[in-house]
């Protein structure tokens, strides 16, 4: 009888031990789309900002003629190469990436689809993440608990005006890329650890 009830006595404690080891654990809260694009977007706003360069091809050279961010100053005997000047405005919203206010248009033919130039915008402004997806369990060296995730990564053209958004949003610039981010949980929390 003495036996049958140590037994008890040793099944409750049991029990009870389990009970206290299983309370003290804590799950790892999950890693939500809004938090992993938060962690993402603020690492980013912590990056200096910088100007986008632009790639303007010969729909976009109209089009800047147009919004009067420079102007013809001569065209050639071919018909289709030209010089121009940067206007006043023009310098307010671009830079050319060879210095100076003076663009050489020199295409192979007339519309040749793939000559362009470069310009930088003079805004500058931080990247911006959108479209958290694929969050999934990963291993990462030193670390127990890992997530990673894909997003868009994406440029920021606010402040820039929109005749010069209309000219980045032609063919040859590319506004966005397909980027992963891994996640770490240090105990306490999610934090960012990469971007690739």
């Amino acid at each position: 009888m003495k036996k049958v009830l140590n037994l008890k006595v040793l099944g409750v404690l049991v029990l009870a031990g389990a009970g206290l080891v299983l309370a003290g654990c804590k799950s790892t809260p999950e890693l939500t789309q809004a938090e992993a694009l938060s962690l993402i977007q603020a690492k980013y706003d912590q990056t200096p900002a910088a100007p986008y360069a632009i790639v303007v091809n010969d729909q976009g050279m109209g089009e800047g003629v147009v919004a009067k961010y420079w102007a013809g100053t001569k065209r050639y005997p071919n018909g289709y190469w030209a010089d121009f000047t940067l206007t006043p405005e023009g310098k307010k919203i671009v830079k050319l990436s060879g210095g100076g206010d003076s663009i050489q248009w020199r295409p192979d033919k007339p519309q040749d689809p793939h000559y362009a130039i470069t310009m930088m915008t003079v805004v500058a402004n931080h990247l911006k993440a959108h479209d958290v997806s694929d969050i999934q369990d990963e291993i990462l060296p030193g670390s127990s608990t890992a997530k990673g995730a894909s997003f868009v990564e994406g440029v920021n053209l606010d402040g820039v005006p929109d005749p010069m958004q209309g000219i980045a949003h032609n063919p040859g610039n590319k506004l966005s890329t397909k980027r992963h981010a891994d996640f770490v949980y240090d105990g306490t929390a999610w934090k960012l650890q990469s971007i690739e």
